[in-house]
């Protein structure tokens, strides 16, 4: 580590997620892990056997130790809270997606950064894919023009065993999420490419399948996949697509006004990595199309990208937030798109739930807009159910069967899961 000088000592936060950063992909980037939080003791305490750091089960003494950084792996719903009690503390932040769970989460969150000064990244990873990377190079050097359209999706369907797997407890966030508020990784490849920011939303949720043999042996109670219709900064649209539908993949298409780049959608004709790049003759002054298909390379750090998960996402995000602290660089995913990604699929839920009618996607480093949003509680969260509150599915307060519960209690016995009383 003798490159980056003396290592930043981070600390994780989630030890199921959290366990990529844990296990190097901090420390390719010069950051030294010195410790864990987590509730669920015995596969904390397994972990820090293995990597030789200290383990807590209190986030306020987790933050006692000698920490630079914290890095936030825990459940979606509950990362803001964690931030902010972490920069106030004097810690830079890290946090997985998503930045904020309601719209007066956000506004306290930039604030807290605003005030403490404390570096604040956000951890999506998905813009960092070598095909992105490359999408945004093409985009940046004028290839395809100005962005008009594009396209993002993530869908990430699941059996029964493995969304149990992942999802232990009837109150688990994946286990009631609406289906708009995983958007940022269908979202955050577009604004990275272009840089363009959501303005305005509309949000259409495709309802939860009670006749899928998957689902039905689990104990989900949230909808199946949403899409969503965004204005962007520049006036562009996009459309996003994320969820549990058959056909698993992610992929991102931009249509500029001089060509189209996307990178390939099915790995039956090559790697999805892989590029195409678009333009029409009467642009090109040629008789033919030029195009091309091709597999770019990481523009830098290739090599400890592809030992990093998520396509080599993981990597990056820690690299970045890495030079950050180190005041080498201004971090991309800073603050302000971070909230304003996670914001989006928030109000694409309101705007499902209003008969997907536009929504406007509040400029929230505007600090005359945030007192409209400093008290905007809204949430689907089904353990802290207040009136107005929504249910996490456009079809109501659906209950998982006796079938799933059953099933799904057999997976978490097995994982060594314990319920907690009233699960």
């Amino acid at each position: 580590m003798s490159e980056h000088g003396a290592p930043i000592r981070a600390g994780v936060v989630g030890v199921g997620r959290g366990q990529s950063f844990a296990r190097g992909a901090g420390r390719h980037a010069g950051m030294q892990l010195v410790a864990l939080c987590d509730t669920w003791e015995e596969r904390l305490h397994a972990l820090g056997r293995e990597l030789e750091v200290a383990t807590f089960t209190d986030y306020d003494r987790f933050l006692e130790h000698d920490l630079d950084a914290v890095i936030l792996a825990n459940y979606f719903h509950q990362h803001s809270p964690f931030a902010v009690k972490a920069l106030r503390a004097g810690k830079h932040v890290m946090s997985e997606t998503s930045a904020c769970f309601t719209l007066a989460e956000g506004v306290e969150l930039v604030e807290t950064v605003e005030r403490t000064g404390k570096v604040y990244v956000f951890a999506e990873n998905y813009p960092y894919a070598r095909h992105n990377q490359e999408m945004r190079r093409l985009y940046q050097a004028g290839e395809i023009g100005e962005f008009k359209y594009g396209e993002g999706e993530y869908v990430h369907p699941f059996s029964a065993l493995g969304r149990n797997r992942i999802a232990p407890g009837v109150d688990h966030w994946r286990n009631w999420l609406p289906a708009t508020y995983y958007n940022t990784h269908a979202l955050a490849p577009i604004m990275f490419i272009t840089d363009t920011w959501p303005v305005k939303v509309n949000g259409f949720v495709v309802a939860h399948d009670f006749d899928d043999p998957q689902i039905r042996r689990t104990a989900k109670r949230n909808d199946l996949a949403s899409m969503i219709a965004v204005r962007m900064s520049n006036g562009a649209v996009a459309k996003l697509l994320q969820g549990q539908l058959r056909g698993e993949g992610s992929w991102v298409r931009i249509h500029g006004s001089r060509g189209l780049m996307e990178n390939l959608r099915s790995g039956l004709f090559g790697e999805r990595g892989m590029v195409r790049l678009r333009k029409e003759a009467y642009d090109v002054g040629q008789e033919k199309p030029e195009e091309r298909v091709y597999l770019p390379a990481f523009p830098e750090y290739g090599a400890a990208a592809v030992r990093a998960g998520h396509g080599g996402g993981d990597f990056f995000t820690s690299y970045h937030f890495a030079r950050a602290i180190r005041g080498e660089e201004p971090p991309y995913w800073d603050v302000y798109r971070g909230v304003a990604a996670s914001i989006a699929g928030i109000l694409a839920y309101r705007s499902a739930l209003n008969d997907s009618n536009s929504v406007e996607v509040p400029d929230l480093r505007q600090k005359a807009v945030r007192d409209r949003y400093r008290d905007d509680h809204w949430s689907p969260d089904p353990t802290r159910r207040r009136e107005g509150d929504p249910w996490p599915s456009v079809l109501g307060d659906v209950k998982p069967s006796a079938e799933g519960l059953a099933y799904a209690r057999e997976v978490w016995a097995n994982l060594g899961y314990q319920e907690k009383d009233g699960e």
